[in-house]
């Protein structure tokens, strides 16, 4: 066979896990690593999320005050999913998240823990995120420029790959695009990196039926290729119902209000005027099921000065502002007419559940719905990354992480917890990465 350029690793994707395979990869100088992105232009589903790192035992909580674990956090993310047949991967992946928040921080990135960032399901506030609450857009960015200062590795734009090159059962390389023809690259290693099948509505209709039609809110390039590449060559797929979903997403805005707000007090009523559901029990991904239920598969999220004060400056709630998202209501008559409600109807519904605080004048409220923003299920892997094939063999030379790989929510979206997205991207391209070059440093 002919081969048009040869690496020691190939990363198909250049979003969280295919920058953080490369980073780890790239610190044997002997090694060759290449990252083929489809579209940066387009995007990934790291850079448009809020860019918060779930980890459990970091110096940031030690530093706070605040007892937690790796076995801590993984034990959250099953109680929530359900899935203790996926353990030994969550193990993995939150073992690897502080050493990954701490070495993100060693960069020069500049990380605080989310103390003002409580979510369902935690039982430790674990959320890192950057000061200043830019987004994952500036952390993408921050590690796109660290991968490169390495000479040994390359970040191909533009440069979307087509398949996979097999031989004998196992990967040997990959195809690309690029500048209107293929390039057949030779690879030690094939990492799918790629960001998983949300906008693909055929595969979305054919594995999420249930979801109707949300609003979408991830990139355009999760196409879900990675599947039929790997599927092709006989591996497994699991929990292909499951997604990130979020009950979060304003109306005729498509920008989305901070989870945040009903740990600060917010309330959720329905078109009929009713409160329909404890708003601190569920979080966003399971909220947005409650939502679809709802009649006209809509509510209204409203709160008050405090909440606004506690949650104004997340990126979430600083589009919806900008956005004209939000309306701002002076008195209990006022908010009532927003509602199409008498005031009573409405005092009623604001009612504090009990120990909750109750909401004083003036209000705040954004009509909410529920959205799509990544699928949850994928090829089954190890604990190393490794894809395994229908028999749970490794198919040899292949990989997979991010979106490509199933994810951390369990069989449902009601399973995934803030963050689960993030850490099963970074950590499983940092454990991939390290198991390309050097040996890292035992994670306790």
């Amino acid at each position: 066979m002919t081969w048009d350029t040869e690496v020691d690793v190939a990363v198909v994707g250049g979003g969280a896990c295919g920058v953080m395979t490369a980073l780890r990869a790239a610190r044997d100088p002997g090694r060759v690593v290449a990252v083929f992105e489809k579209s940066a232009r387009e995007g990934c589903n790291a850079a448009i999320s809020s860019g918060s790192l779930a980890a459990g035992g970091t110096r940031f909580q030690a530093a706070a005050g605040i007892d937690d674990s790796p076995r801590r956090h993984a034990d959250d993310i099953l109680r929530a999913s359900g899935d203790e047949e996926w353990r030994p991967v969550v193990e993995a992946l939150c073992a690897a998240a502080p050493r990954i928040v701490e070495w993100i921080a060693d960069t020069g990135y500049p990380i605080e823990l989310g103390t003002d960032m409580p979510r369902a399901g935690m039982t430790a506030l674990r959320l890192h995120t950057d000061t200043g609450r830019l987004g994952g857009a500036r952390l993408m960015r921050h590690l796109r420029a660290l991968l490169e200062a390495h000479d040994n590795a390359a970040f191909v734009d533009e440069a979307p790959a087509v398949d996979l090159v097999s031989d004998d059962g196992g990967v040997t390389g990959v195809v690309i695009a690029q500048n209107g023809s293929l390039q057949r690259v030779r690879a030690g290693a094939v990492v799918l990196a790629t960001d998983g099948f949300a906008a693909d509505q055929t595969l979305v209709k054919r594995y999420l039926p249930h979801l109707g039609t949300p609003f979408y809110g991830g990139v355009s390039t999760s196409t879900g290729d990675a599947l039929a590449w790997a599927g092709r060559l006989g591996a497994q797929v699991r929990n292909m119902g499951a997604g990130l979903r979020s009950g979060l997403v304003v109306v005729d805005h498509g920008t989305r209000v901070s989870p945040a707000l009903p740990f600060n007090g917010a309330v959720l009523v329905n078109t009929d005027g009713e409160r329909f559901v404890d708003e601190e029990s569920k979080g966003y991904s399971s909220m947005a099921g409650v939502l679809q239920r709802q009649p006209g598969e809509r509510a209204a999220m409203i709160w008050d000065a405090t909440a606004m004060a506690a949650t104004r400056e997340s990126e979430m709630m600083r589009e919806s502002l900008a956005a004209g998202a939000v309306r701002d209501c002076t008195t209990l008559d006022d908010l009532a007419a927003c509602l199409g409600r008498t005031p009573a109807e409405t005092e009623r519904a604001l009612a504090p559940l009990p120990g909750r605080r109750g909401l004083t004048a003036p209000y705040h409220l954004a009509w909410v719905t529920h959205g799509l923003l990544t699928t949850q299920g994928g090829l089954v892997i190890d604990p190393s990354g490794r894809v395994l094939d229908g028999a749970g063999e490794p198919i040899p030379g292949l990989f997979a992480g991010g979106g490509a790989a199933c994810g951390l929510a369990g069989p449902h979206s009601d399973g995934y917890l803030s963050g689960n997205g993030l850490l099963s991207a970074f950590g499983m391209g940092w454990i991939i990465g390290n198991g390309r070059g050097p040996d890292p440093a035992p994670v306790p």
